[in-house]
Protein backbone atom coordinates (compact mmCIF):
# COMPACT_ATOMS: atom_id res chain seq x y z
CA UNK A 1 0.00 0.00 0.00
CA UNK A 2 2.96 2.28 0.75
CA UNK A 3 4.83 1.30 -2.04
CA UNK A 4 1.77 1.79 -4.40
CA UNK A 5 1.26 5.81 -2.58
CA UNK A 6 4.78 6.38 -3.24
CA UNK A 7 4.49 5.17 -6.84
CA UNK A 8 1.78 7.80 -7.87
CA UNK A 9 4.27 10.32 -6.31
CA UNK A 10 7.29 9.31 -8.52
CA UNK A 11 7.93 9.03 -12.14
CA UNK A 12 8.22 5.78 -14.53
CA UNK A 13 11.66 5.90 -16.29
CA UNK A 14 13.77 3.68 -18.95
CA UNK A 15 17.15 3.46 -18.83
CA UNK A 16 19.96 2.28 -20.96
CA UNK A 17 22.33 0.81 -18.69
CA UNK A 18 25.50 0.64 -21.16
CA UNK A 19 29.37 -0.33 -20.09
CA UNK A 20 30.19 3.87 -21.19
CA UNK A 21 27.29 5.78 -21.08
CA UNK A 22 23.56 5.43 -19.02
CA UNK A 23 20.88 7.43 -20.41
CA UNK A 24 17.40 7.86 -18.34
CA UNK A 25 14.07 8.54 -19.99
CA UNK A 26 11.29 10.16 -17.65
CA UNK A 27 7.99 9.12 -19.10
CA UNK A 28 6.24 12.18 -19.84
CA UNK A 29 9.10 14.40 -20.56
CA UNK A 30 11.53 12.31 -22.82
CA UNK A 31 15.17 11.51 -22.34
CA UNK A 32 16.75 13.98 -19.33
CA UNK A 33 19.92 12.14 -18.18
CA UNK A 34 22.71 11.67 -20.53
CA UNK A 35 25.93 10.84 -18.63
CA UNK A 36 29.13 8.29 -18.15
CA UNK A 37 28.81 4.97 -16.14
CA UNK A 38 31.40 5.93 -14.17
CA UNK A 39 32.01 5.95 -10.47
CA UNK A 40 34.99 7.21 -8.18
CA UNK A 41 35.69 5.39 -4.98
CA UNK A 42 37.30 6.25 -2.45
CA UNK A 43 39.16 2.89 -1.39
CA UNK A 44 39.54 3.34 1.92
CA UNK A 45 36.54 4.20 3.29
CA UNK A 46 34.64 2.88 1.07
CA UNK A 47 32.52 6.40 0.03
CA UNK A 48 31.09 7.32 -3.22
CA UNK A 49 32.93 10.42 -4.04
CA UNK A 50 31.61 11.20 -7.93
CA UNK A 51 29.20 9.80 -10.33
CA UNK A 52 28.59 10.51 -14.08
CA UNK A 53 29.90 13.43 -15.85
CA UNK A 54 32.14 14.57 -11.98
CA UNK A 55 33.45 10.89 -11.90
CA UNK A 56 34.33 10.74 -15.59
CA UNK A 57 36.61 14.25 -14.86
CA UNK A 58 38.36 12.20 -12.68
CA UNK A 59 39.58 9.11 -14.44
CA UNK A 60 43.32 8.47 -15.26
CA UNK A 61 43.62 11.60 -12.72
CA UNK A 62 42.94 10.37 -9.42
CA UNK A 63 45.43 9.19 -6.81
CA UNK A 64 46.18 5.60 -5.57
CA UNK A 65 43.55 5.36 -3.12
CA UNK A 66 40.61 6.88 -5.43
CA UNK A 67 39.66 4.55 -8.29
CA UNK A 68 37.17 6.24 -10.81
CA UNK A 69 35.79 2.93 -12.35
CA UNK A 70 33.16 1.74 -14.53
CA UNK A 71 30.43 -0.73 -12.53
CA UNK A 72 29.50 -2.42 -15.65
CA UNK A 73 31.89 -4.33 -18.04
CA UNK A 74 30.76 -5.57 -21.80
CA UNK A 75 27.18 -5.00 -20.74
CA UNK A 76 26.68 -6.92 -17.25
CA UNK A 77 27.08 -5.62 -13.60
CA UNK A 78 30.48 -6.09 -12.67
CA UNK A 79 29.80 -4.43 -9.42
CA UNK A 80 26.87 -5.27 -7.79
CA UNK A 81 26.91 -2.11 -4.83
CA UNK A 82 28.72 0.42 -6.90
CA UNK A 83 26.13 0.02 -9.73
CA UNK A 84 23.34 0.27 -7.33
CA UNK A 85 24.39 3.58 -6.01
CA UNK A 86 24.60 4.50 -9.43
CA UNK A 87 20.82 3.68 -10.34
CA UNK A 88 19.91 5.46 -6.93
CA UNK A 89 21.82 8.79 -7.74
CA UNK A 90 20.09 8.60 -11.35
CA UNK A 91 16.50 7.61 -10.00
CA UNK A 92 16.66 10.60 -7.06
CA UNK A 93 18.24 13.15 -9.71
CA UNK A 94 15.13 12.75 -11.99
CA UNK A 95 12.83 13.17 -8.93
CA UNK A 96 14.96 15.88 -7.17
CA UNK A 97 12.53 18.62 -8.34
CA UNK A 98 9.64 17.26 -7.31
CA UNK A 99 7.82 16.24 -3.70
CA UNK A 100 8.94 12.93 -3.85
CA UNK A 101 11.02 12.56 -0.34
CA UNK A 102 11.45 8.49 -1.17
CA UNK A 103 10.70 7.58 -5.00
CA UNK A 104 9.37 4.16 -5.87
CA UNK A 105 9.01 4.22 -10.14
CA UNK A 106 8.17 1.54 -12.21
CA UNK A 107 11.50 0.75 -14.27
CA UNK A 108 12.49 -0.73 -17.76
CA UNK A 109 16.31 -1.55 -18.16
CA UNK A 110 17.85 -2.32 -20.95
CA UNK A 111 19.78 -5.58 -21.41
CA UNK A 112 22.02 -7.07 -23.97
CA UNK A 113 20.68 -10.28 -25.82
CA UNK A 114 22.86 -13.08 -24.61
CA UNK A 115 23.62 -12.33 -20.99
CA UNK A 116 22.89 -15.23 -18.27
CA UNK A 117 20.10 -15.48 -15.83
CA UNK A 118 22.56 -14.29 -13.16
CA UNK A 119 23.37 -11.30 -14.92
CA UNK A 120 19.94 -10.35 -15.36
CA UNK A 121 18.94 -11.03 -11.91
CA UNK A 122 22.17 -8.72 -11.06
CA UNK A 123 20.42 -6.11 -12.65
CA UNK A 124 17.38 -6.46 -11.30
CA UNK A 125 18.07 -6.40 -7.61
CA UNK A 126 20.51 -3.79 -8.27
CA UNK A 127 17.37 -1.58 -9.52
CA UNK A 128 15.06 -2.72 -6.36
CA UNK A 129 17.64 -1.97 -4.18
CA UNK A 130 18.55 1.64 -5.70
CA UNK A 131 14.58 2.42 -5.24
CA UNK A 132 12.60 0.79 -8.23
CA UNK A 133 8.95 -0.78 -6.88
CA UNK A 134 8.87 -2.76 -10.15
CA UNK A 135 11.14 -3.58 -12.61
CA UNK A 136 10.86 -4.92 -16.57
CA UNK A 137 14.03 -5.67 -18.50
CA UNK A 138 13.84 -5.46 -22.46
CA UNK A 139 16.86 -7.11 -24.40
CA UNK A 140 18.49 -3.75 -25.96
CA UNK A 141 18.20 -4.60 -30.06
CA UNK A 142 14.54 -4.61 -29.10
CA UNK A 143 14.67 -1.50 -27.36
CA UNK A 144 16.88 -0.07 -29.87
CA UNK A 145 14.40 -1.54 -32.98
CA UNK A 146 11.42 0.31 -31.41
CA UNK A 147 13.18 3.21 -30.87
CA UNK A 148 14.14 3.67 -34.37
CA UNK A 149 10.24 3.15 -34.63
CA UNK A 150 11.16 -0.06 -36.58
CA UNK A 151 7.27 -2.23 -37.07
CA UNK A 152 8.43 -4.74 -34.30
CA UNK A 153 5.06 -6.27 -33.77
CA UNK A 154 4.54 -6.70 -37.78
CA UNK A 155 5.17 -10.32 -39.25
CA UNK A 156 8.45 -8.22 -41.16
CA UNK A 157 11.50 -9.13 -40.31
CA UNK A 158 13.60 -6.11 -39.06
CA UNK A 159 17.50 -6.49 -38.61
CA UNK A 160 19.31 -3.81 -35.80
CA UNK A 161 23.30 -3.67 -34.67
CA UNK A 162 23.35 -2.00 -32.12
CA UNK A 163 26.78 -0.71 -31.37
CA UNK A 164 27.31 0.12 -28.21
CA UNK A 165 30.55 0.53 -25.64
CA UNK A 166 30.87 -2.72 -24.32
CA UNK A 167 28.70 -4.98 -26.58
CA UNK A 168 27.65 -4.64 -30.02
CA UNK A 169 24.38 -6.22 -30.12
CA UNK A 170 22.85 -7.58 -33.36
CA UNK A 171 19.10 -9.04 -34.07
CA UNK A 172 16.53 -10.20 -36.14
CA UNK A 173 12.90 -9.45 -34.88
CA UNK A 174 9.59 -10.37 -36.05
CA UNK A 175 6.13 -10.87 -34.45
CA UNK A 176 7.47 -8.83 -31.25
CA UNK A 177 9.98 -11.22 -30.99
CA UNK A 178 13.96 -12.05 -31.27
CA UNK A 179 14.29 -14.34 -34.57
CA UNK A 180 18.03 -14.90 -34.30
CA UNK A 181 20.94 -12.76 -32.53
CA UNK A 182 24.49 -12.13 -31.46
CA UNK A 183 25.89 -10.34 -28.80
CA UNK A 184 29.70 -9.73 -29.13
CA UNK A 185 31.83 -8.21 -26.22
CA UNK A 186 33.73 -5.98 -29.47
CA UNK A 187 32.26 -2.35 -29.41
CA UNK A 188 33.57 0.97 -28.77
CA UNK A 189 35.70 0.74 -25.64
CA UNK A 190 37.07 -2.63 -27.97
CA UNK A 191 38.04 0.18 -30.53
CA UNK A 192 39.57 2.68 -28.07
CA UNK A 193 41.83 -0.67 -27.14
CA UNK A 194 43.02 -1.15 -30.49
CA UNK A 195 44.07 2.22 -31.18
CA UNK A 196 46.03 2.28 -27.66
CA UNK A 197 47.78 -1.41 -28.61
CA UNK A 198 48.46 0.12 -32.09
CA UNK A 199 50.10 3.19 -30.72
CA UNK A 200 52.02 0.91 -28.01
CA UNK A 201 53.26 -1.46 -30.37
CA UNK A 202 53.91 0.57 -33.64
CA UNK A 203 54.20 4.20 -32.29
CA UNK A 204 56.21 3.35 -29.04
CA UNK A 205 53.62 5.48 -27.47
CA UNK A 206 51.39 5.01 -24.05
CA UNK A 207 48.46 6.47 -24.65
CA UNK A 208 45.34 7.74 -21.93
CA UNK A 209 41.85 6.26 -22.72
CA UNK A 210 40.24 9.43 -23.20
CA UNK A 211 43.16 9.80 -25.78
CA UNK A 212 42.31 7.00 -27.56
CA UNK A 213 38.57 7.55 -27.79
CA UNK A 214 39.36 11.01 -28.96
CA UNK A 215 41.24 10.03 -32.22
CA UNK A 216 38.70 7.24 -32.85
CA UNK A 217 35.91 9.76 -32.90
CA UNK A 218 37.60 12.63 -35.11
CA UNK A 219 39.89 10.46 -37.45
CA UNK A 220 38.98 6.56 -37.07
CA UNK A 221 37.07 4.87 -40.11
CA UNK A 222 35.98 1.32 -41.24
CA UNK A 223 35.93 2.34 -45.17
CA UNK A 224 38.34 4.07 -47.35
CA UNK A 225 37.59 7.91 -47.38
CA UNK A 226 37.69 10.22 -49.63
CA UNK A 227 40.05 12.81 -48.06
CA UNK A 228 42.92 11.20 -45.54
CA UNK A 229 42.14 12.99 -42.53
CA UNK A 230 45.05 13.38 -39.58
CA UNK A 231 44.96 14.53 -35.78
CA UNK A 232 47.46 14.60 -33.16
CA UNK A 233 48.41 12.04 -30.68
CA UNK A 234 49.78 12.88 -27.33
CA UNK A 235 50.86 10.55 -24.84
CA UNK A 236 54.35 9.10 -23.11
CA UNK A 237 57.03 7.66 -25.18
CA UNK A 238 58.08 4.68 -24.18
CA UNK A 239 61.69 5.04 -24.92
CA UNK A 240 62.28 8.17 -23.37
CA UNK A 241 59.55 8.17 -20.75
CA UNK A 242 58.98 11.41 -21.63
CA UNK A 243 55.32 13.50 -23.40
CA UNK A 244 55.49 13.23 -27.15
CA UNK A 245 53.03 13.88 -29.96
CA UNK A 246 52.88 12.18 -33.25
CA UNK A 247 50.54 12.84 -36.11
CA UNK A 248 48.67 9.98 -37.30
CA UNK A 249 46.30 9.37 -40.19
CA UNK A 250 42.91 7.86 -40.85
CA UNK A 251 44.62 5.44 -42.50
CA UNK A 252 46.91 3.89 -39.90
CA UNK A 253 43.83 4.46 -37.35
CA UNK A 254 41.24 2.08 -39.86
CA UNK A 255 44.51 -0.53 -40.44
CA UNK A 256 44.57 -0.38 -36.29
CA UNK A 257 40.16 -1.15 -35.99
CA UNK A 258 40.21 -3.53 -38.92
CA UNK A 259 40.38 -7.00 -36.94
CA UNK A 260 37.45 -5.58 -34.77
CA UNK A 261 35.74 -4.13 -37.46
CA UNK A 262 35.96 -6.90 -39.53
CA UNK A 263 34.28 -9.08 -36.42
CA UNK A 264 31.53 -7.03 -36.04
CA UNK A 265 31.01 -7.43 -39.79
CA UNK A 266 31.54 -11.24 -39.68
CA UNK A 267 29.09 -11.93 -37.46
CA UNK A 268 26.56 -9.35 -38.81
CA UNK A 269 26.95 -11.71 -42.03
CA UNK A 270 26.50 -14.86 -39.92
CA UNK A 271 23.58 -13.85 -38.44
CA UNK A 272 21.59 -13.39 -41.89
CA UNK A 273 23.05 -17.00 -42.72
CA UNK A 274 21.46 -17.91 -39.75
CA UNK A 275 17.68 -16.16 -40.51
CA UNK A 276 14.58 -17.88 -42.27
CA UNK A 277 14.76 -17.23 -45.87
CA UNK A 278 11.81 -15.33 -45.97
CA UNK A 279 12.85 -12.66 -43.10
CA UNK A 280 15.99 -12.24 -45.20
CA UNK A 281 13.69 -11.22 -48.09
CA UNK A 282 12.14 -8.55 -45.82
CA UNK A 283 15.13 -6.83 -45.08
CA UNK A 284 16.52 -7.48 -48.40
CA UNK A 285 13.45 -4.44 -48.96
CA UNK A 286 14.04 -2.47 -45.44
CA UNK A 287 17.34 -2.68 -44.97
CA UNK A 288 19.70 -3.34 -42.04
CA UNK A 289 19.52 -0.43 -39.06
CA UNK A 290 22.66 0.63 -37.17
CA UNK A 291 22.26 2.29 -33.65
CA UNK A 292 24.69 3.02 -30.87
CA UNK A 293 27.34 5.19 -30.43
CA UNK A 294 29.96 2.84 -32.59
CA UNK A 295 27.70 2.52 -35.64
CA UNK A 296 28.84 6.39 -35.84
CA UNK A 297 32.25 5.48 -36.94
CA UNK A 298 32.67 6.49 -40.59
CA UNK A 299 32.44 4.16 -43.70
CA UNK A 300 30.79 1.42 -41.49
CA UNK A 301 27.71 1.56 -43.05
CA UNK A 302 29.27 1.54 -46.76
CA UNK A 303 31.14 -1.51 -45.69
CA UNK A 304 28.39 -3.38 -44.42
CA UNK A 305 26.33 -2.76 -47.72
CA UNK A 306 29.62 -3.67 -49.41
CA UNK A 307 30.05 -7.42 -47.49
CA UNK A 308 26.42 -8.10 -46.59
CA UNK A 309 25.29 -6.27 -50.21
CA UNK A 310 22.24 -5.17 -48.48
CA UNK A 311 20.63 -1.29 -47.26
CA UNK A 312 22.66 -0.11 -44.53
CA UNK A 313 20.98 3.23 -42.79
CA UNK A 314 22.31 4.81 -39.34
CA UNK A 315 19.04 6.24 -37.66
CA UNK A 316 18.71 9.77 -36.37
CA UNK A 317 20.33 10.09 -32.93
CA UNK A 318 21.63 6.72 -32.85
CA UNK A 319 23.27 7.11 -28.94
CA UNK A 320 19.70 7.33 -28.27
CA UNK A 321 18.06 4.91 -29.36
CA UNK A 322 17.36 1.82 -26.15
CA UNK A 323 16.69 4.63 -24.31
CA UNK A 324 13.81 6.32 -26.55
CA UNK A 325 12.85 2.36 -27.11
CA UNK A 326 12.63 1.91 -23.83
CA UNK A 327 10.72 5.03 -23.06
CA UNK A 328 8.14 4.10 -25.53
CA UNK A 329 7.70 0.82 -23.79
CA UNK A 330 6.56 3.02 -20.51
CA UNK A 331 4.13 5.10 -22.44
CA UNK A 332 2.43 2.41 -23.98
CA UNK A 333 3.38 -0.69 -21.54
CA UNK A 334 -0.44 -2.81 -22.01
CA UNK A 335 0.56 -3.06 -25.99
CA UNK A 336 4.08 -3.20 -25.96
CA UNK A 337 4.70 -5.91 -22.97
CA UNK A 338 5.57 -8.96 -25.25
CA UNK A 339 8.52 -7.69 -26.07
CA UNK A 340 9.80 -7.21 -22.19
CA UNK A 341 11.67 -10.62 -20.91
CA UNK A 342 11.61 -12.41 -18.14
CA UNK A 343 8.22 -11.73 -17.23
CA UNK A 344 8.33 -13.81 -13.71
CA UNK A 345 10.47 -10.82 -12.50
CA UNK A 346 7.42 -8.63 -12.34
CA UNK A 347 3.72 -8.42 -13.56
CA UNK A 348 2.76 -5.53 -16.36
CA UNK A 349 0.35 -3.69 -14.62
CA UNK A 350 -2.71 -3.55 -16.78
Amino acid sequence: MFNKLLGKLSKDIGIDLGTATTLVYVRGRGIVINEPSVVAVNRKTGQILAIGDEAKKMVGRTPGHISATRPLVEGVVSDFEVTEQMLRYFIHKVHKDSFTILPRPRVIVGIPSAITEVEKKAVKDAAVMAGAREVFLVEEAMAAAIGARLPVQDALGNMVVDIGGGTTDIAVISLGGVVTSKTLTIAGDKLSQDIIDYAHDELNLVLGEKTAEDVKIAIGSAYELDEVLEAPMRGRDITTGLPKEIIVNSDQIREALSKSVNSIVSSIKETVEETPPELVADIMNRGIVLVGGGSMLKGLDKLINEKTKMPVKIINDPLTAVARGAGIILEDLDKLREVLVEMDYGEVPK
